[in-house]
């Protein structure tokens, strides 16, 4: 390997592990081994669930060995990533992080990991995330708490948590892992980590990436996407994991525009939309000084600025919150020790006793919580007062957003109303977690593309994030966004390495 040390290989984006290795500057197998040394040395993170460094290196294998055929390659070749632990992988253990799936091996792909893998990319392993992608903080894995690579300022060394669900994703990312990884985003869930590691991530337009062979939360609202470094890269991978898919019947049927290729910055002749109901009374003065600061990157990129009402905003977490939990308990109403996954069966038991003990015994805390949400507002005496009301209410919502959208292109928040909080902070207090979701909820409730890039530092040298939201389909406009954001803030800014 000529002239390239392996700490800086791993210092590489997407697009340059790509460039670099068509041009032959590297090996594939360079590459992934520097992954690999990297993923191996930072068990303190608890990012991963399942390594896979032999994957990995079989791919890079195969890319090395195109290469020297000049065989075409794949567009992610020579590019090893992380798969969040809710893709179903075959022969590889998939768990959502959660005992009730521990030890289960898929002898299937998931639609996106195949569609990433038959692109050349590489598996650095499955990452750990919040059980069944119910959190915000990656606090509720059975594998143990994801550790945030980012301390806060002053000395103090209490540790944070890297976003949830797709944590493992985020953490892996801010700590050079990997250079990219899947997440899935049910109400933030890529959003909001990526603005607390300070690295970027979008949330395509529902039924843009297939959901098949993706562990189900709730099935009307979870999108995949990627997280990575830049918004260029989350181009790259977006392009990789859309597209149509039979196997799922909410898949749009639709052709997947060339992101990548039709990047720019320049926003003459877009507008943008500034929720007024998105600056509740008491927003972080810093966050709000960011959101400012962003507001200005897009007038400089030279969009105009327009202040708009979605007057359903604050109805939004209270529908989510009955909508998701309620989808839940339909979900996982399968895991029943019957087919697959964990079973307790206690001494003498009947079928109805053995449900319970595998449920009980399988189940974290707050899957437990959102079942029971959900399963309450589904009851007949319930449905109409709750289930029916919060399904009105997101029809609302939706015409919210596509009245503000008769004003302008694209609209930009906050993503979070904090920066990253030390973990035991707000376990105590779920609705206090619940609270992280305020500026992502609206965008997943109406299906919209919303994207997450970093728009610099709190006092306390941790990552904020400001999110893009676009009209149905139009990813391209906030990819675009997100660069010209992404140019002006100009953030290197990296956690100091202590694990």
């Amino acid at each position: 390997m000529t002239g390239w040390k392996m700490t800086e290989l791993t210092d590489l984006t997407v697009a340059e592990i790509r460039d670099g290795f068509r041009a032959g500057d590297f090996s594939a197998r360079d590459v992934a081994e520097g992954f690999n040394a990297n993923v191996a040395a930072a068990k303190a993170l608890n990012a991963f669930i399942v390594e896979t460094p032999d994957k990995a290196l079989e791919a890079a294998d195969a890319a090395d060995k195109a290469k020297a055929a000049g065989v075409p390659l794949g567009p992610l070749a020579g590019v090893p990533i992380g798969m969040k632990d809710l893709f179903c992988t075959q022969g590889v253990q998939t768990t959502a992080a959660s005992h009730m799936l521990e030890g289960f091996v898929p002898t299937y792909e998931s639609t996106v990991s195949g569609k990433l893998w038959a692109a050349g990319a590489g598996m650095l392993g499955k990452l750990n995330l919040d059980q069944f992608a119910m959190g915000s903080s990656n606090e509720t894995s059975y594998f143990g708490n994801v550790i945030s690579p980012w301390k806060r300022g002053g000395g103090d060394n209490a540790a944070l948590a890297p976003g949830g669900s797709s944590g493992g994703s985020s953490s892996a990312i801010a700590a050079r892992l990997c250079p990219a990884a899947t997440g899935t985003d049910t109400g933030g869930s890529i959003r909001q980590p990526a603005a607390f590691t300070g690295i970027s991530g979008i949330k395509p337009t529902y039924g843009r990436c297939s959901r098949w062979g993706i562990v189900a939360f709730a099935s009307s609202l979870d999108q995949a996407g990627p997280m990575a470094r830049t918004v260029r890269d989350n181009a790259i991978l977006l392009e990789v994991m859309a597209g149509f898919d039979s196997k799922d019947s909410t898949s749009l049927d639709l052709p997947v525009p060339q992101w990548e290729a039709s990047l720019s910055s320049d926003l003459r002749g877009k507008t943008v939309g500034i929720p007024k109901e998105y600056r509740p009374d008491g927003l972080n003065a810093e966050i709000s000084a960011m959101w400012d600061r962003g507001v200005a990157w897009l007038k400089d990129a030279g969009a105009d600025v327009v202040e708009v009402s979605l007057p359903h905003t604050k109805y939004a977490l209270p529908a989510y919150y009955i909508i998701a939990p309620a989808e839940a308990s339909s979900n996982l109403a399968r895991y029943d020790g019957v087919r697959y996954g964990q079973r307790d069966l206690p001494d003498g038991a009947g079928l109805q006793d053995m449900y319970a003990a595998t449920r009980a015994a399988g189940f974290g805390p707050e899957v437990k919580r959102r079942i029971m949400i959900g399963t309450y507002v589904l009851s007949a005496g319930f449905y109409d007062a709750y289930y029916t009301q919060a399904q009105k209410v997101r029809a609302l919502i939706a015409r919210d957003f596509e009245l503000a959208f008769e004003q302008c292109d694209l609209l930009l928040t906050p993503t979070a109303p904090s920066a990253s909080f030390a973990l035991g902070e707000k376990q105590a207090d779920p609705l206090a977690m619940y609270l992280n979701d305020v500026f992502t909820v609206p965008a997943s409730l109406a299906g919209l593309p919303a994207m997450s890039v970093p728009g610099g530092l709190d006092a306390g040298g941790l990552p904020l994030g400001l999110q893009i939201i676009g009209n149905a389909l139009d990813e391209q406009t906030v990819l675009n966004a997100g660069l010209a954001l992404e140019e002006r803030a100009g953030f290197t800014a990296r956690a100091d390495k202590w694990w």
